[in-house]
């Protein structure tokens, strides 16, 4: 195994972006909330939707005492708005479990709503400081070329775990910006379309440069089309009861000229068993 961890230190010390969740003393609800956040959406769109949530809920007792549509609607259009009701229930089982506070141990993380192993791991490692792998796609992809030689990871198991954790250094401290550097290396040098090289800390230690950087197929889940999709419908039914600012409207009032009156219905009901839309008496409204 080549030594990753050195290089990695050195470049992310230098070359690391700003962002809110890395400052000093960020905590450990900012944390949590950032990370389901992050889940398939782009940080440049998290940003300003983080900022205010947490100036509206700084905590989670603050968020678990209002009720799931505010956190529904103050989700906006971030997409896969179920990462809301579930940030909800967390805060109320954080609340209710643990005092208001955070839990440290990746166990207590695990057994929270809308948490699994990499969201309970990277609160555990950069929030608390302790040694954790933590693993992402972007850690997924640059463990695939540095140490497999391969040009995409394939599907995600638990052997990426042992993976990242046999590249981490002793040091908690230094434990954790490896694995934040991983990440970083992801996402803006070794990215899946266009890896670059010449910019990467680790590249005289990467087997898949050192083996010419063959195509050794990529076999990673493609996201469906938006456009059309089941997914946009859903997001117009939210986005109109979002509008409604506490209210319920006419099941028939609601996104009544959708080009796919199937297709509105299909949402509608994805929504009621997501447990996103209550219905009652022939209205629709966000949970309460």
């Amino acid at each position: 195994m080549p030594d990753l961890a050195a290089p990695l230190i050195a470049w992310y010390r230098e070359n690391a972006r700003d962002l809110p969740w890395r400052q000093p003393g960020f905590g450990a609800w900012g944390t949590l909330v950032s990370e389901f956040m992050l889940q398939q959406t782009p940080v440049a769109r998290v940003i300003p939707h983080l900022e205010g949530w947490l100036q509206r809920w700084p905590t989670p007792t603050a968020l678990a005492a209002d009720p799931p549509a505010a956190a529904v609607t103050q989700w906006a259009n971030l997409g896969y708005p179920r990462r809301a009701l579930w940030l909800h229930r967390a805060a109320v089982e954080i609340r209710d479990r643990h005092a208001g506070v955070v839990p440290r141990e990746v166990d207590d993380l695990l057994a929270l709503t809308g948490i699994g192993d990499y969201t309970a791991r990277a609160v555990a490692a950069f929030a608390y400081g302790d040694r954790h792998p933590v693993v992402d796609t972007n850690t997924r992809r640059v463990l695939a070329r540095a140490v497999d030689g391969r040009s995409q990871p394939g599907p995600p198991s638990k052997g990426d775990l042992a993976a990242m954790a046999a590249i981490l250094p002793a040091d908690s401290a230094e434990a954790a910006i490896v694995n934040a550097a991983a990440m970083e290396l992801g996402a803006v040098v070794c990215t899946a379309r266009a890896a670059r090289c010449d910019a990467c800390p680790i590249a005289d230690r990467c087997a898949w440069r050192a083996a010419g950087h063959p195509d050794t197929g990529d076999t990673r889940r493609r996201q469906a089309r938006y456009e059309g999709s089941d997914r946009q419908a859903r997001g117009a039914v939210l986005q109109a009861l979002r509008g409604a600012v506490g209210h319920a409207l006419a099941d028939a009032a609601v996104i009544p000229d959708w080009s796919d009156p199937a297709q509105r219905d299909r949402a509608i009901d994805s929504l009621i068993a997501d447990g996103l839309v209550e219905a009652s008496g022939g209205t629709l409204r966000l949970p309460h």
